[in-house]
């Protein structure tokens, strides 16, 4: 049995299964690409619920694996080399994984080098502006009188529905035929903008029939409707 005692983090969620990949997370975007990818690949792993309502992604514990205080994180006890490996960055841990499973990101020529593109496209874009976008829509930000931060966003956000909207055009997913890590980490956060952020109507979703069309058979796939609730998110508290 792997021995994760070295990594403080265990120490406020104990590995029940420390030879199984440990995932420390929360339903958001973020946290459902890898959730995603771990029941997309069929890896036994243990989910294990970070609260922002307790802050839990600040505690001592989380920090020591991410620096960074965002989720998702993972601790794999089976890494490179048969020792375990500690990740964070929802992009990289993508990576990592297609890389360990061979699925979902060729491992060669110029298909890689496509959905690599993708990633780094949601990663460096589409999720940072999605989410300020929601900061001014749903959070704290949707009070402030000054509109003009909210209509950067959303100018930007639209701009980015048309770079897709155009580009699955004539293709069933991100790169061609071929269902990627890309997809996973891109129409989490189209969810997040219609479910979460409410925003379908404001950024006009009905504009961008062929994002809509990809999003939709996205979320028909079974594992897209587990991973959409791992962790289970909180239970809220009584009014």
């Amino acid at each position: 049995m792997a021995d994760l005692s070295a990594f403080p983090i265990t120490h406020k969620w104990p590995a029940a299964n420390p030879d199984q990949l440990q995932l420390y997370s929360l339903p958001t975007p973020n946290g459902i690409k890898v959730s995603l990818m771990l029941e997309e690949t069929g890896l036994d792993y243990e989910p294990h619920l970070v609260n922002f309502e307790s802050n839990d992604q600040m505690s001592e514990e989380f920090l020591s694996l991410n620096p960074n205080n965002k989720i998702p994180a993972i601790i794999d006890p089976n890494g490179p080399d048969g020792k375990p490996l500690a990740l964070f960055e929802s992009g990289a841990i993508l990576i990592y994984l297609a890389d360990k499973t061979g699925k979902f990101l060729p491992q060669k020529g110029a298909s890689r080098y496509h959905v690599l593109q993708w990633l780094m496209f949601q990663m460096g874009g589409l999720g940072p502006m999605f989410g300020q976008l929601g900061f001014f829509t749903k959070f704290a930000g949707k009070d402030f009188e000054d509109k003009r931060p909210r209509d950067r966003y959303l100018n930007e956000t639209k701009r980015l529905l048309s770079v897709l909207n155009k580009h699955l055009t004539d293709r069933k997913w991100m790169v061609d035929d071929d269902y990627s890590i890309a997809d996973m980490a891109i129409f989490p956060w189209i969810r997040g903008l219609i479910e979460h952020y409410g925003a379908s109507d404001m950024v006009g979703m009905s504009n961008f029939p062929n994002v809509t069309r990809v999003f939709d058979t996205f979320m028909g796939r079974p594992a897209v409707q587990r991973a959409v609730n791992i962790p289970p998110r909180p239970a809220q508290k009584a009014a």
